[in-house]
Parts: C-alpha cells; sequence; structure tokens
C-alpha cells in the first residue's frame, strides 16, 4: 500500500513551460541588477507548483536565471522546509503535531490517515495519490488539531472528520477548506462573544 522511496527518478534536465518563464521573469523583473538573487524563493515555489517538488535539475535551473552559484539556491531551498526536495503525492497531507494540536487530538488525526489510506508518516500510497507527513507549528493553533493540504487548511478536526475528509478527497471532491465544526475563522469554539452583529452607521 506505501512505499518510502522516490515516485519517479531524480530528472536530468528542468525549464520552466513557456508561461512559467514570463512569470519568472516578472519575477526577476522586481529586482534591480545585482538582486536579482532575491528571486530565489518564488522561483523555487514557481518550479515546485510546476513539477510537484523541487529537483537539484530545477535548483541549477533557477540558478542559471538568476545568473549566481547553484549552492546560493541550494542554500535557501534545503533551509526552508516548504520546498519539497523529494516527490510527494498529488495530496501532500501534512499533520500538524506540535503541541495545541497534539493537547486537541492530532494522534487521532494521524490515525484517521493510517486507516483510510494504509501509510504511516513519511509515506506515500501506492497510486501516489497521497503522502502524509508530520509537520511542526503551521500557524493554525486557535483551531486546532489541524492539516495542510495543498495550500488549503482544514481546522478543528477530529478523527471522523478527517476520515470523512480523506475519503472526499479519495473520491475526487475538493472539499471546502476551513473549520470542520462551522466555527467562523478563529472566533471561540462556541461563538462571537464580542461584536456579534455587524454595526450599522450612524448608530452610537
Amino acid at each position: 500500500m506505501s512505499e518510502q522511496s522516490s515516485i519517479s527518478p531524480e530528472p536530468t534536465a528542468f525549464v520552466f513551460t513557456d508561461d512559467n518563464l514570463k512569470k519568472a521573469q516578472a519575477l526577476i523583473d522586481r529586482y534591480p541588477s545585482g538582486r536579482q538573487a532575491g528571486a530565489t524563493m518564488p522561483l523555487l515555489d514557481l518550479a515546485q507548483r510546476q513539477a510537484g517538488w523541487v529537483s537539484r535539475a530545477a535548483m541549477d535551473y533557477i540558478a542559471g536565471l538568476l545568473d549566481v552559484p547553484p549552492m546560493r539556491v541550494y542554500e535557501v531551498a534545503t533551509f526552508y522546509t516548504m520546498y519539497l526536495l523529494r516527490p510527494v503525492g498529488q495530496h501532500h497531507v501534512q499533520v500538524c503535531t506540535n503541541l495545541p494540536c497534539w493537547l486537541r487530538g492530532s494522534d487521532d488525526v494521524l490515525r484517521a490517515c493510517q486507516e483510510v489510506l494504509g501509510i504511516s508518516p513519511g509515506e506515500t500510497t501506492s497510486d501516489h495519490r497521497f503522502t502524509v507527513a508530520e509537520v511542526e507549528c503551521a500557524g493554525a493553533c486557535v483551531n486546532a488539531p489541524m492539516v495542510q493540504i495543498g495550500d488549503d487548511y482544514f481546522e478543528d478536526l477530529d478523527h471522523a472528520s478527517m476520515k470523512a475528509l480523506l475519503e472526499a478527497l479519495q473520491r475526487g471532491e475538493r472539499p471546502k477548506p476551513g473549520s470542520r465544526t462551522g466555527r467562523q475563522c478563529s472566533c471561540p469554539a462556541g461563538g462571537p462573544t464580542t461584536l456579534k452583529a455587524v454595526p450599522v452607521k450612524g448608530e452610537v
């Protein structure tokens, strides 16, 4: 059911698509001559969105676009955990297990992943559709426990709601991001305690 090795071998070459090359050039043009290395992070993100991860070939290509030594790009890509240095599944399920999420039941969220997908953190399903990873704080502590899947946050999870979320993704659906309990943004779990109505102009 699972595999821990790379989904595909390390590519020997990488180039941006024509559309992404235009986006890359626009990003580089934001920086003055001699300072174009400032575009490293957005270019790495662009490459990751195109390929699903950042290969060494992609890093070398970006270094060439920026006219900087490849090591400058490697340093950035290996420092930030947002850059994936090996292939992941179509759905990258990042489960926060830091203290607030753990206290609120992240163990149950991980258990749901194992039951539905048959994999543990660090593994990818054999169909390459799901990768599960444990991550540190994702910055949504008030709505813990939470997971990040792609660019979307899913919050206020428990075992049942996490199973339902994964099963929806398996069916090819796109669940709405946000709280699974209907919580409004980061309001208290029991609902707003202040500013309960939209103020009307002119009222005191």
